[in-house]
């Protein structure tokens, strides 16, 4: 017998490997989630489209950058492969590389899926087009603290973005 599909919407934020951007997006997309009352009808988690950090904690910076702005974070690194394509709604890739990488991807998948670009739900910069480098968010993983705290504000502008389109999104 198997199991009904996940009647949530699911959301996965994407980066590189999985320890710095991605999980920083989903930390904040969760809250943002559970702020809003919407925890019970949407599900959010991350991975990396690269396998170095399978199995890792979030790097030491990203958490402590979440930490001090009052957001928490369980985290084990993973890497998206096709077949996950089949359970989620949206895909919110972290970069230009990520997406042309999550676009490849979901070409061998035979699911449909919403890939996004995380930041193209930042109102400020709504105009650009998906894939547009400007819509990149910056890979802090060879940078200082402060580089993970900007990434943090990007990816909270970009959560309260998409959080405003949510109603919409769940009346699918």
């Amino acid at each position: 017998m198997s199991t009904p599909p996940d009647p949530r919407y699911r959301i996965t934020v994407v980066c590189l490997g999985n320890i710095c951007r991605s999980p920083i997006g989903e930390s904040v997309l969760r809250e943002r989630i559970e702020q809003a009352g919407l925890a019970d009808l949407v599900v959010v988690d991350s991975a990396g489209t690269g396998d170095w950090h399978v199995g890792h904690d979030a790097d030491p910076r990203a958490r402590q950058a979440l930490a001090d702005h009052g957001y928490r974070l369980a985290h084990a690194a993973r890497q998206i492969d096709a077949s996950w394509f089949e359970g989620i709604d949206l895909v919110l890739a972290m970069d230009a590389a990520n997406y042309a990488d999550l676009t490849t991807l979901a070409g061998t998948s035979a699911s449909a899926v919403d890939l996004r670009m995380m930041r193209s739900f930042d109102p400020e910069l709504a105009h650009l087009s998906e894939p547009d480098a400007n819509l990149d968010v910056p890979d802090p993983y060879h940078g200082a603290d402060e580089d993970f705290v900007e990434v943090l504000r990007m990816l909270e502008r970009a959560a309260d973005g998409l959080l405003a389109e949510m109603p919409a999104r769940l009346n699918r």
